[in-house]
């Protein structure tokens, strides 16, 4: 028997709410090389591209998106403004940090679209603005 969990559509907002508050007044943090393995294991010899602020309220309000089995719970962030980058590197992966700096909250892929973390050109220049293109968070029901 295969394990199927579906989660009702309160419950998957609820726990997309819970990683969206934590992010409030954080930072996301671009980088380029190889993502680690999960988001518990800490940044190595990744260049660090770029760093954004979150607002206040990181993300939007939770709305339900798709239909069943592919449900999920969708969250885009509040408007990041553009920052200057401090490396040259393709950006490949993004991690978000909680307001402290230092404690992660989930990290994932970099692109142009169809990713995690969409950018404007993931071809970052020491020097020039980054600009975010969409970001969007969801939790599966």
């Amino acid at each position: 028997m295969t394990n199927s969990p579906f989660f009702s559509d309160a419950t998957a907002a609820a726990a997309n709410d819970a990683v969206k508050a934590l992010c409030n007044s954080g930072t996301l943090k671009i980088y380029g090389g190889s993502q680690p393995t999960d988001a518990n294991t800490a940044v190595g010899a990744q260049t660090l591209l770029a760093t954004f602020s979150f607002a206040a309220t990181a993300f939007g309000a939770s709305a339900a998106s798709g239909t069943a089995p592919s449900r999920s719970s969708v969250a885009t962030a509040a408007a990041i403004s553009d920052v200057t980058a401090v490396a040259t590197a393709t950006a490949t992966w993004f991690r978000a940090l909680k307001s402290d700096g230092t404690t992660v909250v989930f990290d994932g892929s970099v692109g142009t679209s169809g990713c995690d973390l969409n950018l404007v050109s993931t071809a970052i220049v020491s020097g020039e603005d980054v600009s975010i293109s969409s970001f969007t968070i969801s939790t599966p029901e």
